[in-house]
């Protein structure tokens, strides 16, 4: 089919079926679904990017607890706000909903943008946030884009357009407009993406009791688990993060990550990070504190196991290493010995929560 439009005989049969889908059987429950606060629809499609629902869906509970409007998100403290996103990820969400919070609250008087252009010139807020904002709270005629979308565009039309490309992304913003429903723009919204999260999914969509089975070009085709075609994927560019648990008494050494890198304002461990794999033992992590740090007589307590972490484009490779000390070196600022209670407040990377729950470890030196 030409990429520039879509079968006009295919777009009617499309939208009533999907509508009909949705008014009779789309059982899907949100929290927010339905919400027509700007606030709450905003918050949760933050914390809904690159996320999954079933893991957003507790942070979004606590965030709207603790922070029931904008104005208690832009007043609170960042290093709190950071602890409660801990383990989503993607952390530059964080801090854009700070930014955006203070900016509504503090120069707009709370009051949220109503239109679609000016919702898109907030701060980490892109087109679909902005479209499902637009629709959900205002109805307005946005139609939003994600992955479900795409999906069900693709297999339903028999699209072999690779959505990541740029023509591919053209391709499907037209036609997600083209095939939204102007007179209940919210409604269609919402349908179109928990059919593709429950009906048309990535994985063992569910064809054979699907209502628009009839008119879906993949399933005629048997081209279902083919589409939406993607581009080859990019490099992974490998890392290795060695982080030495360094206790002093009562205190531990943990420090901010800075710069533009991945998790950016996060804390963490006494980081080494190599250009390639390093198998280390209690000598030479011994030697190796002794000579880079000038720490005189480390105690090597552990040596954990390899761990990984798959970044979108980088895959962490990384070894969590445990010594004590007699005394604080002064090649270590003084500014990053802290103790147990102030720690415990602090926001850490997933990779390291993830290794000290499964570990059942403390930052406290017992």
């Amino acid at each position: 089919m030409a990429y520039s439009s879509l079968h006009k005989n295919q777009i009617t049969p499309f939208q009533a079926g999907l509508l009909a889908w949705n008014k009779k059987e789309n059982k899907r429950q949100m929290p927010w679904k339905g919400e027509k606060e700007p606030y709450k629809i905003w918050l949760s499609e933050v914390i809904l990017q690159q996320t999954r629902v079933e893991q957003g869906l507790a942070y979004y509970e606590r965030f709207i607890k603790k922070y029931p409007t904008i104005h208690d998100l832009a007043l609170a403290n960042d290093e709190a706000v950071f602890k409660l996103w801990e383990g989503l990820g993607y952390y530059s969400r964080c801090r854009n909903l700070l930014a955006t919070a203070r900016f509504i609250s503090f120069e707009k008087a709370g009051v949220f943008p109503k239109s679609y252009k000016d919702i898109l010139s907030l701060k980490g807020v892109g087109p679909y946030t902005a479209a499902a904002i637009a629709s959900f709270a205002y109805q307005l005629p946005h139609a939003v884009l994600d992955g479900n979308v795409i999906r069900v565009i693709a297999r339903y039309f028999g699209i072999r357009l690779a959505a990541d490309s740029t023509e591919g992304k053209k391709f499907f913003q037209a036609s997600a407009e083209i095939l939204l429903d102007r007179d209940a723009p919210h409604i269609y919204n919402q349908a179109i993406m928990d059919f593709g999260a429950t009906v048309c999914k990535p994985l063992s969509p569910n064809c054979l009791g699907c209502p628009l089975q009839k008119g879906c070009a993949a399933f005629q085709q048997q081209k279902v688990n083919e589409l939406p075609l993607k581009k080859k994927k990019v490099a992974i560019t490998k890392r290795w993060f060695y982080y030495f648990i360094l206790y002093s008494g009562n205190k531990i050494f943990i420090q901010q990550r800075q710069g533009k890198d991945i998790w950016h304002h996060l804390h963490e461990f006494y980081l080494f990070e190599s250009k390639q794999s390093i198998t280390w033992t209690k000598k030479k992590a011994t030697t190796w504190l002794e000579k880079e740090c000038a720490i005189k007589k480390p105690v090597i307590k552990f040596i954990s196991a390899e761990r990984k972490q798959q970044l979108t484009h980088q895959l962490i490779h990384g070894v969590f290493i445990e010594a004590h000390i007699d005394e604080i070196p002064q090649s270590l600022p003084a500014d990053c010995w802290h103790s147990a209670k102030k720690i415990d407040k602090l926001a850490f990377p997933r990779f390291i929560t993830s290794f000290l729950a499964e570990k059942k470890l403390t930052l406290r030196n017992t």
